[in-house]
């Protein structure tokens, strides 16, 4: 059973509105994430919600996904993340592995996740990152093992430091789409 965490919480301070809502091919950033979890069989699926969670709420269906709300979402991602995996873990706490994404990078889907997946299932890693640029980042399937790490996340925090604490149980997924994300209105209308 593979998890997936969509982290949504923040303000998206730089675009100065709800990014989480932005259209992109006739639906909500958070509605895509959301249907690539479900196409790629997560389950189950939370949405983490903080900043603008009353109208990025309408936009999610609640029979795919679970949506909190992380009270502390001011104090930054390694919030989010915590509050994320103990509602995945009190939902499922027998679950082994879960995937951290955003809602902002749009070519995120189905194949991307499964990719991750069956990565996992054919190296037996702890970790599977995506590979973008010159960088390993989001999504990320992380094992039952980074749990307690990922639950101890402070602040502003992200699960990033994991990848390089861990080298070892790393491996990738290439994603070279996965530099587009969405903060800033310049950012979007090049989406466009």
């Amino acid at each position: 059973m593979t998890g997936l965490i969509i982290l949504a919480a923040g303000p998206s301070t730089r675009l100065g509105k709800p990014k989480q809502l932005l259209q992109y091919k006739g639906e909500s950033l958070i509605s895509r994430a959301v249907r690539a979890g479900k196409e790629a069989g997560c389950d189950p699926i939370i949405t983490v919600l903080g900043a603008h969670s009353e109208k990025i709420h309408e936009e999610i269906d609640s029979d795919t996904a679970q949506i909190i709300q992380n009270q502390n979402w001011e104090e930054g991602i390694g919030s989010s993340i915590r509050a994320g995996l103990s509602k995945l873990l009190k939902l499922h706490p027998e679950i082994y592995e879960t995937i951290i994404m955003l809602c902002d990078q749009p070519f995120v889907d189905s194949i991307l996740l499964e990719n991750i997946i069956r990565k996992r299932r054919s190296t037996g890693k702890e970790i599977v990152a995506s590979a973008y640029g010159d960088t390993v980042g989001v999504p990320v399937l992380y094992s039952k093992i980074c749990f307690p790490e990922l639950l101890a996340l402070k602040g502003d925090e992200g699960a990033q430091k994991l990848l390089f604490r861990h080298l070892q149980e790393v491996t990738t997924v290439p994603f070279p789409k996965g530099v587009v994300d969405i903060d800033t209105a310049e950012d979007y209308e090049r989406l466009k």
